[in-house]
């Protein structure tokens, strides 16, 4: 049995570390890539390291593509949705899960069954009413929207569910208030939960292209997904260097993100 389980280990380990090989191999070639000249980049000839590393291709991004903006657009419009996405979740969450009022679960169920609905059977409709409060290209009009989802409200409600009740209690007999025990108690004791839903949330706003190809009318408010689909329809031809280097400077900070909540 001993033999056996050694040998269904190494199994295991070989087909993971096949998988894993698999995965990362084409990261590899887009950071390998991202450092080559474009003749050494369109060539037949499979290379897989750049015969000298171009640091140019990242400046010409940086610079001339404007890249530093989009940088920045993305970060605001991600960092700003997470916040207030684990905020509002969060005490949507424990109104739902710690509350007892009448109508409590059918309100419930509607903020789930809105989970059914494609997002893209809601973009015209959203569309429709930021444009009516002037939003179109501006912050506002990409932050609000996505500020609030079901499936946060969803999933900070039932990790709060699983905190004791007796410590609510506990502290309401102390004299704490619904806010203090908010802050000091219930939001720190999920903060897994509250981890899990940032990670989700940061991915999908980081890398949205939808919703900022709707709302976004200039440049200046241009998010990297939208900086990286100009490259790919340069007028001037696709130089895949710099398009791979600005995939490595879009997808760094999403790995990064994940590794520190990890």
């Amino acid at each position: 049995m001993k033999i056996r389980s050694v040998g269904t280990k190494i199994i295991l380990y070989l087909l993971l570390t096949f998988f894993a090989l698999v995965f990362f191999i084409p990261i590899f070639w887009m950071v390998s890539s991202s450092f080559k000249s474009l003749e050494n980049t369109l060539t037949t000839e499979l290379r897989w390291f750049p015969e000298k590393l171009n640091f140019k291709n990242y400046s010409q991004i940086w610079s001339k593509g404007n890249f530093g903006r989009f940088f920045m657009n993305s970060t605001i419009v991600a960092v700003v949705i997470t916040s207030g996405h684990l905020l509002l979740a969060s005490m949507a969450g424990y109104g739902l899960s710690k509350f007892h009022f009448r109508g409590r679960e059918a309100i419930f169920m509607f903020i789930l069954s809105t989970m059914m609905i494609p997002f893209q059977v809601l973009v015209i409709p959203l569309f429709i009413i930021v444009k009516n409060y002037g939003w179109i290209d501006t912050y506002t009009g990409l932050i609000v929207p996505a500020i609030l989802t079901a499936f946060g409200v969803f999933l900070m409600r039932q990790y709060i569910q699983t905190i004791p009740n007796s410590i609510i209690d506990a502290a309401r007999i102390d004299g704490c208030k619904e806010l203090y025990i908010f802050y000091r108690i219930i939001f720190p004791l999920a903060k897994p939960g509250a981890a899990a839903l940032g990670i989700l949330v940061f991915l999908g706003t980081w890398n949205n292209l939808l919703w900022p190809l709707v709302v976004v009318n200039s440049d200046k408010l241009f998010t990297l997904p939208l900086g990286l689909t100009r490259l790919a329809k340069s007028e001037h031809g696709v130089k895949y260097n710099e398009l791979l280097s600005a995939a490595v400077i879009s997808s760094t900070p999403v790995v990064a993100f994940f590794l520190l909540f990890q």
